[in-house]
């Protein structure tokens, strides 16, 4: 059976869902894999957020949550574990028709739960989006204040000589 490739979009399909409809936040599932793929990479592709390949996503569904209305993902973020004392916050996105809503804050304040369950005592994330994080508890730190995310995945992105994104730290028991 041939492997279906999957482009970047450009646009993202149109929802049937309206963001007046009741939205759930669960785990992530398989057949969400195309849905997360889509809205991650439309952002990406204007420069928002760095790009993911399906098989990172299928690699890390277990840790994504996503934001369901009326049956269609409308947005995700996840928590990926660096090391023993820190934790990244990425992939955070929402389909544009449910922005402005607080849509964001609720998938991203599930994984500080997360975190201190796990006894995580950073959390800490690379973004273009400071107004967004700070609100959330983050503040601005310089990237080498980040040697496990440096070394494990800065070294092999695309953006690596030209980065532009904030580092940000949220300490979780303050």
């Amino acid at each position: 059976m041939p492997t279906q490739i999957y482009s970047p979009p450009v646009t993202l399909p149109r929802l049937h869902a309206r963001p007046n409809a009741i939205v759930h936040v669960r785990r992530a599932c398989m057949g969400d894999v195309p849905r997360l793929y889509e809205i991650i990479n439309y952002y990406a592709v204007r420069g928002d957020m760095l790009p993911k390949t399906m098989d990172q996503l299928y690699n890390r569904v277990r840790s994504i949550d996503v934001a369901e209305a009326d049956g269609e993902v409308v947005g995700c973020a996840a928590l990926h574990i660096t090391w023993a004392d820190m934790a990244e916050v990425v992939s955070v996105a929402v389909h544009p028709d449910f922005q402005g809503i607080g849509l964001g804050r609720r998938l991203v304040e599930p994984l500080f739960d997360e975190a201190r369950q796990l006894g995580i005592p950073t959390l800490f994330t690379l973004t273009l989006q400071m107004g967004f994080f700070s609100h959330l508890g983050f503040r601005e730190v310089p990237k080498l204040h980040l040697p496990h995310k440096i070394w494990q995945d800065c070294t092999t992105c695309f953006k690596q000589d030209y980065c532009d994104e904030i580092a940000m730290v949220r300490e979780m028991f303050e």
